[in-house]
């Protein structure tokens, strides 16, 4: 490992460890104001998008958020990535979720289960249409702009870019590394999700973050990644309107 590649790790850590801290901090404030919304989620977006302005300014001179990803070019490209990854991964996502509560909520794991959940499964046999109205297209522009473009900036344009300077990936598939970049930006992106409900189920985290990592590494932008992101928040959600009461 060559000077600049140690410097360009130890600075990856140090912003990672402030950011996390900062994050830990903020999503424990549960105040809402009008046309703002929470003030911790508003200050999480807010420190996400404005960290990598900052380290590209005072440690990364002749760097900008291009360099990061910021950018939709290849636009066709990155679409293309992102609708693939959604039919496929989609479909595997709703059997595994309606299997996980099925196996759980009939034996005596259903411990493990978020608080009442196994109450409220419908299952495969009783479940509902999605309701498509204004509050779930007001979720899907929030997870699309305040949640998953500062994550993706952050977390996959900044952190996993400077990663792979560090640890180049030794094998592509489809055009994306993958390597030690991609697990520890996945890593860190997995364990920050944990101070908002201290919940270790949060660390599930990490598989999404392999895919959105990929996504980056293979168009070279996070238009890809942002739109499977909030795309994966909103199925979520839509999941959970169809098979819980």
């Amino acid at each position: 490992m060559t000077a600049d590649q140690r410097a360009t790790l130890k600075l990856v850590f140090a912003t990672y460890a402030v950011v996390f801290v900062a994050v830990a901090v903020l999503v424990r404030i549960n105040v809402t104001l009008a046309l703002v919304g929470n003030v911790g989620s508003a200050g999480v977006a807010i420190l996400l998008l404005y960290t990598p302005v900052f380290v590209a300014w005072r440690f990364r001179k002749g760097e900008d958020l291009a360099d990061y990803g910021f950018h939709a070019d290849p636009v066709g490209k990155g679409l293309g990535y992102a609708a693939g990854a959604i039919v496929v991964a989609f479909p595997i996502f709703l059997v595994g979720f309606v299997s996980f509560f099925q196996l759980i909520c009939h034996t005596q794991l259903r411990e493990i289960a978020p608080g009442g959940m196994c109450g409220r499964f419908l299952g495969w046999s009783h479940a509902k249409g999605p309701t498509i109205d204004r509050h779930l297209l007001s979720f899907a522009f929030v997870q699309l702009i305040v949640v998953a473009l500062p994550e993706e900036l952050f977390f996959r344009g900044f952190l996993h870019h400077l990663l792979e300077t560090v640890f180049p990936p030794k094998r592509r598939f489809l055009g994306g590394g993958i390597g030690i970049a991609m697990v520890i930006s996945a890593a860190c992106f997995a364990l920050i999700h944990v101070p908002r409900f201290g919940d270790p189920r949060s660390l599930a985290t990490f598989f999404p973050g392999l895919l959105f990592a990929w996504l980056r590494s293979a168009t070279g932008s996070i238009l890809a990644g942002t739109v499977v992101h909030a795309s994966s928040n909103v199925f979520i959600r839509v999941l959970n309107q169809m098979f819980l009461r």
